[in-house]
């Protein structure tokens, strides 16, 4: 079926591409922030602002929200000029094998490889977009149907959909370039304007799950803020995990230390207590702010004569499971917000949300806020 008519112009698909890279260029920016976050590398990233990964988060999931009504705009309205592009190149790859056959230089060879750059990015850059949009939008409805595990998938494709796209950019630049004057007709406003307005309330019913002024309008959100202990919703329970406390708890402070260290829970509830609000702020875009009362951890490690430069993991009593334990760089485990609480809006911790105690951190995704804390191993 061939599509013709006042939208599969150049107008329309410049105007929809643009807003579009701008909400992949912004999801690639802010998601390579939180895998940084998630597998520090060799350079520090700081415990502050408190509140930066719940943004970039926040941020990430609703631009991921908002392109997929732009990328089905997008695809429908260059449908067409997508398989006229590929017989185009098909042409030219006849006409440049007639001439080679025929021992003669290709005519315009530079013009077609840059055309078959352009045209074959086109591919990974659709399917790579699709690929990211829809496995998106399952994390956060928490289906996962298929064997891969997600956040790796969605990593590296966002590498190769970022490639592609400025190849993309670079070809059609030429192009896009006059049709984004200013100047479009009313049919084409209308269909803009439709896209917008799906646009719109595609991210004002999500938005809630993380801005609290539009927490009622979250009607998409799996895991809407306000259920559970103090409003902090729960990912996963400790029947989920096979959480058992046994009856003569220690939290122990080991590894690299000068004097190791262990307190039973009655001692850790006798120590100097401090309290923080900090949010917890999941991968999935939801967040979540708290008063977390309890032990900082710098206190803890200090009294085991642990120096300022270690590094420590933090080791949960799930036995087993991908985010069971994490590491708390220097900038964070001495940071005095850094705690290990015990309490949470003044209430005991309940076991779904970490008792007998938990990480909670500034500027951390949510999975590394370790629940059901067993030992701090210095490393």
């Amino acid at each position: 079926m061939r599509l013709t008519g006042p939208l599969h112009n150049a107008k329309v698909a410049a105007r929809l591409g643009t807003v579009l890279g701008v909400c992949f260029a912004t999801a690639f920016l802010t998601g390579l922030f939180s895998h940084v976050l998630q597998h520090p590398g060799p350079f520090p990233i700081p415990a502050r602002p408190a509140g930066l990964y719940r943004v970039t988060e926040g941020v990430h999931v609703l631009t991921g929200v908002a392109a997929a009504p732009l990328l089905l705009a997008k695809l429908w309205t260059v449908y067409p000029k997508f398989w006229a592009g590929l017989r185009e190149l098909r042409e030219r790859f006849t006409a440049g094998l007639t001439d080679l056959r025929a021992r003669r230089r290709p005519a315009g060879l530079r013009d077609t490889v840059a055309l078959s750059a352009g045209r074959l990015a086109v591919i990974p850059l659709t399917g790579g977009a699709i690929f990211q949009v829809v496995t998106g939008l399952t994390n956060i409805a928490y289906w996962y149907p298929w064997p891969f595990f997600f956040t790796t998938a969605h990593y590296w494709t966002a590498y190769i959909v970022t490639g592609a796209l400025v190849i993309h950019v670079a070809e059609q630049w030429r192009t896009a370039r006059p049709a984004l004057a200013p100047g479009i007709g009313p049919t084409r406003r209308g269909f803009l304007t439709a896209v917008g307005a799906a646009t719109g309330v595609l991210v004002a019913v999500t938005a809630g799950e993380t801005v609290t002024p539009v927490r009622n309008l979250a009607l998409l959100a799996p895991r809407r803020p306000g259920r559970g202990q103090a409003g902090v919703p729960v990912n996963r329970s400790a029947a989920a995990a096979g959480i058992e406390v046994p009856a003569a708890y220690r939290l122990r402070v080991h590894g690299a230390v000068r004097r190791e260290r262990a307190w039973t829970l009655e001692e850790l509830r006798a120590l100097p207590q401090h309290t923080a609000v900090l949010p917890i702020a999941c991968v999935e875009g939801w967040s979540v702010s708290a008063r977390w009362t309890g032990v900082r951890v710098r206190d803890l490690l200090r009294a085991a004569g642990v120096e300022a430069d270690a590094t420590v993991r933090v080791d949960s009593l799930e036995r087993g499971g991908r985010y069971r334990a994490s590491e708390l760089a220097p900038a964070y485990w001495t940071d005095p917000a850094t705690l290990l609480a015990l309490r949470c809006d003044g209430e005991v911790l309940r076991v779904d949300h970490g008792y007998p105690c938990r990480l909670i951190a500034p500027n951390r995704p949510g999975v590394l806020q370790t629940k059901w804390v067993s030992d701090l191993v210095v490393t």
